[in-house]
């Protein structure tokens, strides 16, 4: 099997391999959307933090967003001169004056949060903001979903006092995972119904993340359309921040078949790679990522699993028009979103080592990882 027309054999496994060419399409469309717009496009590093790549990503970006101190600092060291925006659940009072020195803006969870800290932010160079709660998400899974009853993230309408708001310059909202600007369009009529009054008085408006942009079916059209209107409508600055969007369908995870056997019927193919340890939405989510080379009905069907203890630690279930063997090599597609920022070394699994494609498409090594890395963990 091959991917990105590569000889797989000739990686180590586990890896990621990350596209340059594919990373460079992503960033093009993004791009696009910020010229037509004037919007600011920032990458969330929750969802894809691989710093080698940033200096390159940069020349398409207004900047990074992050979700703590960590991501903050590696936004501001990998990506300068670009802007640096933040947004936690609750911060920690020790973190927070460094917090304050790098991000260009702070968006705070709840009024009472702003109105702790606001005395330590220099709002000659700092924005500060609210998160809202607009009580609309179609957001499927409950795990996934900042709209649901007991939701933490986000001040919901009832619930936002401007009277502790002294100093805040915008509003931001996140309701949305892998969904098209349809969704956006339904959730801005609630996100003004609700806080629209509010922006009139603002600077910005934070969209958030879960935009597909770079998705094929992705109605780009329809985005900026609704950019256009928000901006137009209050005079406010939008900011877009997807995190999958940028590196969508531009990784793959190559792993090594180690053992295929027969138990009560069912064939398994166990892998050197693991949903547990290298892929967890996969379990979370739940979702079986596609391999290059399966097909819908092939003669050949096996249950694909990791070799840790986990018995739940199965990446699902496939077919081939060739059977496997121990030492083929298979290949996970859309491998670069959620997963190297996720992974773990449970079991004492082996992180997957690192490549990214030169110009050529050849896959050149950038990182190793060994037992260093899994007992520096401990």
């Amino acid at each position: 099997m091959n991917c990105l027309n590569i000889d797989i054999n000739k990686v180590e496994t586990p890896c990621y391999i990350v596209s340059r060419e594919k990373m460079l399409r992503n960033m093009e469309i993004l791009d696009g959307v910020r010229r037509r717009t004037g919007c600011k496009m920032l990458q969330a590093q929750k969802a894809f933090s691989m710093y080698a790549l940033y200096p390159m990503m940069a020349g398409y970006l207004d900047g990074t967003t992050a979700s703590g101190l960590y991501e903050a600092k590696l936004g501001a060291r990998y990506m300068p001169d670009r802007e640096v925006h933040i947004f936690s659940a609750a911060y920690k009072d020790a973190e927070f004056d460094e917090i304050a020195r790098i991000c260009d803006h702070i968006v705070f969870n709840t009024p009472a949060q702003f109105a702790r800290f606001r005395d330590r932010v220099d709002f000659s160079r700092t924005k500060c903001g609210i998160r809202v709660n607009p009580l609309y998400s179609e957001t499927e899974t409950e795990l996934y979903n900042p709209c649901s009853p007991r939701s933490r993230l986000g001040t919901r309408p009832e619930d936002l006092d401007m009277t502790l708001c002294e100093g805040i310059t915008g509003l931001h909202f996140h309701t949305m995972c892998e969904q098209g600007s349809d969704v956006l369009q339904r959730t801005l009529e609630k996100f003004e119904e609700h806080f629209g009054k509010y922006l009139y008085d603002l600077e910005w408006v934070n969209f958030g993340g879960g935009h597909h942009i770079t998705r094929a079916d992705y109605d780009i059209d329809l985005l900026c359309r609704e950019i256009d209107r928000i901006q137009q409508k209050y005079g406010v600055q939008v900011i877009m921040e997807p995190g999958e969007a940028h590196a969508l369908d531009a990784g793959f995870l190559a792993a090594e078949v180690l053992d295929v056997f027969t138990s009560a019927g069912n064939t398994h193919a166990i892998i050197d790679a693991s949903a547990a340890c290298h892929m967890p939405d996969v379990l979370e989510m739940p979702y079986t990522p596609r391999i290059v080379g399966a097909v819908k009905k092939g003669r050949y069907r096996y249950i694909i699993g990791a070799q840790t203890c986990l018995a739940g630690d199965v990446i699902g279930e496939y077919s081939f028009d060739e059977p496997l063997s121990p030492g083929d090599r298979i290949v996970f597609e859309d491998m670069a979103i959620y997963t190297m920022c996720k992974n773990n070394t449970f079991n004492g699994m082996a992180l997957p080592s690192i490549y990214i494609t030169d110009e050529n498409g050849i896959p050149v090594l950038h990182k190793r990882f060994g037992y260093e890395d899994f007992v520096s963990r401990l």
